[in-house]
């Protein structure tokens, strides 16, 4: 009798489903096709680069996110939407700090702080794939289309010189920056420029 009562409220196999057990299989199901029909909605219209606004800009400074310079930042200089000849690909040529100043304190004597404020910067054309733009952009404070000419990027030694001449011209940017009056002034973007990125 024991065994027959055991037998008699013993749980129903896993193939057989209940009305509950089928219910939520229905409900999760169409959970997960309305969150894939989200995402496709919502890449469609990031894709959709006819309605959406140019933003990447000469002055505008992003953050290289592939290659020897990944998680540095740089600054636009030129745009080629449409590629060159030798680069068949939506590309910019970006100006950007390779080793940042370091931190300067009053008690520092005047050759310390002439090595720690150095700038090691990198001139590279750069995919728009492995740029991510920020929301800061320099216009006038820091202008590189006078320094870094098109025809000086060929050779590497004329690139060296090009490196050197930005080199001094950013330190002396980096030294002469004003300070910040607000959280909406305009130099606060040069300082981000100039502040290594933590990650």
């Amino acid at each position: 009798l024991i065994v027959f009562f055991f037998l008699m409220i013993r749980r129903p196999p896993r193939s057989t489903q209940s009305r509950s057990s089928a219910a939520s299989d229905v409900y999760k199901r169409q959970v997960s096709t309305q969150s894939t029909w989200g995402i496709k909605d919502s890449l469609n219209q990031l894709l959709n680069l006819e309605t959406m606004g140019k933003f990447l800009k000469p002055g505008r400074i992003v953050v290289v996110l592939n290659g020897r310079f990944a998680g540095r930042k740089g600054i636009i200089v030129r745009n080629y939407d449409e590629g060159t000849k030798e680069r068949k690909f939506g590309h910019c040529l970006v100006v950007g700090i390779n080793r940042y100043p370091r931190k300067v304190t009053k008690r520092m004597n005047q050759k310390k702080i002439d090595k720690r404020t150095r700038v090691k910067p990198f001139i590279r054309y750069i995919n728009y794939n492995h740029l991510m733009p920020t929301r800061y952009q320099v216009t006038g404070d820091l202008d590189f289309k006078n320094i870094v000419p098109e025809d000086k990027l060929g050779k590497p030694e004329e690139r060296q010189e090009l490196r050197k001449k930005l080199s001094n011209y950013l330190k002396d940017r980096y030294r002469n920056l004003p300070a910040a009056k607000g959280p909406n002034d305009k130099s606060t973007h040069a300082r981000f420029f100039f502040k290594k990125l933590r990650f």
